[in-house]
């Protein structure tokens, strides 16, 4: 039963489906053009929403609410189509039906899922975010590519059934799914929460990113930068803010991927550390729960999907052009790719915090808030996270990609459909970093929050100066980590080469244990079936052929022996 379906506009999710399936009969030279209008029109018609919930279908007694829009969803619904307008520009030289499809789909999906109402039609947009992103990385069409596709696929899947068996429980016990704020005090709540975590990239359920972004193609690793992440910071904002726990695993967040991202050869993988890094605000911003603190962990996002956009953008197009991104064969790009260089820069000094650039506007909120509400051990770490994302994000990535030693390769600048979206996301991180009142004004609060106050400024000024300071002492000392070509495994190696290790050590010790017991089964039963033929073979005495007479005489005995039994046990009564 369908109830209201007045929404002043279609549910954003809607467009990017119906222009999926266009795209499965469109010619190849018209598909890049339809990617690109999609999002196009997605975005007109998001002028048309109004608050409210709309496309209420009721299924089964429960209230399926396809369309839910209030100012935290209308922030991120605006984000994922400015992602995905960037997404399809820098992918508008690509022909592949795969990547254009399951794109499209990709970002439906996360539109549907912040607009969701309801923690069912949360998890249909849940697992239709899994099963459309893994096709980005299968569409490299490699053995890596393939089987870290199906590790991710686990990971996301797992976090779908998660989120279905809490719904239900939740269901169950409430006697309704509507999404809205929940309290980590039941069982339902708690699996909630896991789902949501795993898709966060909490610690420990982190390596599906880093294995797996790296390995999708120079265009779908900025669609999946943009989306699956994001769409989990909004569910946690959403569900759970102000839940404290939130504070000290996004503080963890912000710290452990440094020294990863530090030691690490793939730059596209330190992108991945660096994208744990700066949820690790969001996650921490949502957990302190303050309007200042949502405010700073929402906007974040914002500009995080932007600058960490531009980055992959950027690394993207040096995959496209060179086939390389392992920082040990790069540098020296800068001669033959100086726009691409540029971009990179910008994105490196907003993701760094640079004042006048968009990720200062935002993370300052968050640590403005942890110092507001006493978390000064979190500060701190807050503190330590910013310094250690300017030595992996803002120095090592474009200092290793296109300055360093000269690896004397020299390739054309990348596509002109590349560097219109690359220039596109500069323009907005300058932007926003410059004038940020914009974005303030879309966020859930209104806190007359002033990033440019001169502590902040300063402060900022002296945490980048001295680590810039600290990584060219480093570097010209030696002590810095030089670029190896190696692979660094995180906690996935308990399951990649721990877990092989000790199936195949159990292999061993079962064979061991097994061939003597069997050998031993083997004897016991040769023993056994030699007894059986001696005593009842064909040629034997009482398996071979007997006369009458002997028959009856042994029938004779067997009676006579029942007889006395039989009266022995009658005298015993």
């Amino acid at each position: 039963m369908i109830g209201s379906l007045q929404a002043g506009g279609l549910p954003p999710f809607a467009i990017f489906f119906a222009g999926a399936l266009l795209l499965a009969l469109a010619p190849a030279r018209a598909r890049p053009w339809i990617t690109l209008a999609i999002p196009i029109a997605g975005l007109i018609n998001m002028t048309t929403l109004t608050d409210g919930t709309h496309y209420n279908i009721a299924l089964f007694d429960v209230g399926i609410i396809l369309l839910k829009a209030d100012t935290l969803s209308m922030l991120f619904g605006w984000l994922f189509h400015i992602a995905a307008i960037l997404g399809a520009l820098f992918a508008l030289h690509d022909r592949d039906l795969m990547q254009q499809s399951a794109s499209t789909v990709y970002a439906g999906s996360a539109l549907g899922a912040v607009f969701s109402g309801d923690l069912i039609s949360l998890f249909i947009f849940w697992e239709l975010l899994a099963l459309s992103s893994v096709f980005l990385i299968w569409a490299r069409r490699t053995p890596r590519a393939y089987s870290a596709g199906m590790r991710y696929l686990i990971y996301q899947v797992l976090s779908g059934v998660i989120l279905m068996a809490g719904a239900l429980m939740y269901l169950h016990d409430t006697g309704e799914v509507a999404f809205t704020r929940m309290q980590l005090d039941s069982a339902a709540t708690f699996l909630i929460f896991i789902a949501f975590g795993i898709k966060c990239a909490f610690p420990l359920l982190h390596t599906w990113l880093t294995d797996a972004y790296p390995e999708a193609t120079p265009t779908g690793t900025v669609f999946l930068s943009a989306f699956t992440t994001k769409v989990a910071v909004y569910a946690l904002a959403r569900g759970f803010p102000g839940t404290e726990i939130l504070v000290y695993i996004g503080a963890l967040m912000t710290c452990f991927p440094i020294f990863y991202a530090v030691i690490e050869n793939d730059l596209r993988r330190v992108l991945g550390y660096s994208m744990i890094n700066q949820i690790g605000f969001m996650v921490c911003g949502v957990g302190i729960g303050t309007e200042l603190a949502l405010n700073g962990a929402v906007s974040h996002a914002f500009n995080d999907v932007i600058f960490k956009g531009l980055l992959m953008m950027t690394m993207g197009a040096v995959l496209y052009r060179t086939g390389k991104i392992n920082g040990s064969d790069l540098g020296g790009l800068y001669k033959s790719m100086p726009k691409t260089t540029a971009f990179c820069i910008v994105g490196a000094a907003s993701i760094s915090a640079f004042p006048l650039f968009s990720g200062f506007v935002s993370k300052s909120m968050v640590m403005t808030a942890a110092l507001e509400e006493g978390y000064w051990v979190v500060w701190i770490m807050l503190l330590f996270a910013s310094a250690g994302v300017f030595h992996h994000a803002g120095i090592k990535i474009p200092f290793f990609a296109f300055f360093s030693h000269d690896s004397g390769i020299r390739v054309k600048e990348a596509p002109i459909n590349m560097l219109v979206a690359m220039a596109a996301a500069a323009s907005l991180c300058i932007f926003i970093g410059a004038y940020p009142w914009l974005l303030y004004s879309m966020l859930p609060y209104s806190t007359g929050y002033s990033p440019f106050d001169s502590t902040h400024v300063l402060a900022q000024l002296q945490l980048l100066f001295f680590s810039a300071l600290a990584f060219t002492w480093l570097k010209l000392t030696g002590i810095y980590p030089p670029e190896l070509r190696s692979t660094n495994l995180d906690v996935d190696w308990t399951f990649r080469k721990l877990a092989p290790a000790f199936i195949n050590w159990c292999y061993r010790a079962s064979h061991r244990l097994v061939v003597p017991l069997r050998n031993g089964v083997a004897r016991a039963y040769a023993m056994v079936a030699d007894f059986a033929h001696r005593w009842h073979g064909e040629h034997s005495r009482l398996g071979g052929v007997q006369t009458v007479g002997t028959t009856i005489a042994i029938a004779l005995f067997v009676f006579a022996l029942l007889l006395v039994w039989e009266l022995l046990s009658t005298l015993n009564r």
